[in-house]
């Protein structure tokens, strides 16, 4: 498809020549042509001239779940994609959470070719244990070699010390990334949301903070001991953010995301037991949440993730004490990392993580593939149900008040715009 963005803003702050500046920008076959104040005459193309339209190198989602394969009625891949593709990314990475769980490279091949033609590429991981079961390793060298970008046992966290010491020792034979989900289960035990006040006052049980401060320093330790690539997905506390600075100055290979949904809100937003508020890791206090913003600002924190998790209604729609963990967030992700932050620094955030998986970030410049993220940073709504296009939802976003509208992307020569 040959295509003519006309009069668009381009927010790249890795392309100092272009970043926000206003240009024309022309498509052909997929490759960015030229990139002018004006350009006219371009032959047969389709001209795309939107209201104070900005546009962005595509962006990148490490931590979303769909259902399809075994849950396809909280979403499939292709409406899933869809989704993705309409609230701005051009690359996701489907976390290991299906049915069958993906800990074989027949798994991993099923989830690639699954995969329909489409603006959004998809890059699976693989289970760490087989069965996620934390017991013994699946077969990881396979994985990686079917396609598998890291290895995840979702939302388990690693009991066993030594699965993670062979897991950090093994996948060194082939650059391999292994996550660890920060909570000691024994110390969470049954624990709904974050241990607090808030818990107290409600009469839930809670989830201490040091479940995942305790965690993390042992698997920092068997990091340091055996070498390796270490990630742990979405940290939420205050010391959380200092353990995995102290990590770093010390050159210990590690990076950590955050959940959306812990930037956004606190424990507070609990007192009405909406169980689409019901998340894991739990939204903490204000003073975690404060920190989080900061670290994620400061670089410590390397990514934030939409944790997007479509969970069916009748797994919602019960008992807070009965309902399941997850929220949607991808289509909330610009909206909200807008209003937290300034549009540069919000963009900016959206374009990392890549490089931790292997992979190349788009540019925007002559000659490049086009890769990219339409958008409007000023529009001003508030998110409700009617919005959401995810098969499931379980939002909870639903009646915030965010900055920023993703019209679609336009990479691997398709342009996906929303109606």
């Amino acid at each position: 498809m040959n295509v003519l963005l006309k009069s668009v803003t381009i927010i790249s702050p890795r392309s100092p020549e272009y970043h926000k500046k206003k240009r024309d920008i022309l498509i052909k076959n997929g490759q960015i042509n030229k990139i002018a104040t004006s350009i006219r005459d371009a032959g047969k193309v389709k001209t795309i001239s939107i209201p104070n339209l900005h546009v962005s190198p595509g962006w990148f989602d490490s931590g979303v779940c769909f259902g399809e394969p075994g849950y396809e009625e909280r979403e499939t891949l292709s409406n899933g994609l869809k989704v993705a593709a309409n609230s701005g990314f051009t690359a996701i990475v489907l976390q290991p959470n299906t049915n069958p769980l993906p800990d074989t490279s027949g798994d991993v091949v099923f989830l690639k070719k699954s995969v329909i033609n489409g603006a959004t590429s998809l890059y699976p991981l693989g289970t760490v244990t087989v069965n996620s079961e934390g017991k013994t390793l699946a077969e990881m060298f396979d994985m990686h070699q079917a396609g598998a970008i890291g290895f995840y046992d979702h939302k388990r966290p690693l009991e066993h010390g030594n699965v993670l010491k062979i897991a950090l020792q093994y996948t060194q034979n082939f650059d391999g990334l292994v996550y660890s989900f920060p909570l000691d289960a024994d110390l969470a035990s049954q624990g709904l949301v974050h241990e607090g006040e808030v818990s107290t006052r409600l009469g839930l049980k809670g989830i201490p903070s040091f479940a995942e401060e305790l965690r993390i320093k042992r698997d920092l330790a068997i990091l340091e001991y055996t070498g390796g690539k270490l990630h742990f997905p979405t940290i939420s506390t205050t010391q959380a953010v200092d353990l995995i600075a102290a990590a770093k100055a010390k050159g210990l290979d590690v990076s950590c995301s955050v959940a959306l949904q812990n930037l956004w809100c606190t424990d507070e937003t609990l007192h009405e037991f909406d169980s689409d508020y019901k998340v894991q890791p739990p939204l903490r206090s204000d003073t975690d949440r404060k920190a989080l913003r900061e670290g994620l600002r400061k670089g410590i924190i390397d990514m934030v993730i939409s944790d997007h998790t479509p969970i069916n209604i009748e797994l919602k729609r019960v008992e807070f004490e009965q309902a399941a963990f997850g929220s949607l967030g991808l289509e909330s992700m610009f909206g909200v990392l807008n209003s937290i932050y300034n549009t540069s620094a919000a963009i900016g955030i959206l374009l990392r993580g890549r490089e931790r998986f292997g992979l190349e970030r788009p540019k925007i410049a002559k000659g490049e593939i086009a890769d990219l993220t339409l958008f409007d940073p000023k529009h001003r709504y508030v998110y409700d149900r009617e919005m959401c296009q995810s098969t499931s939802k379980n939002s909870l976003f639903f009646g915030s008040n965010l900055k920023g509208k993703v019209y679609g992307t336009l990479a691997n020569s398709i342009l996906s715009l929303q109606k």
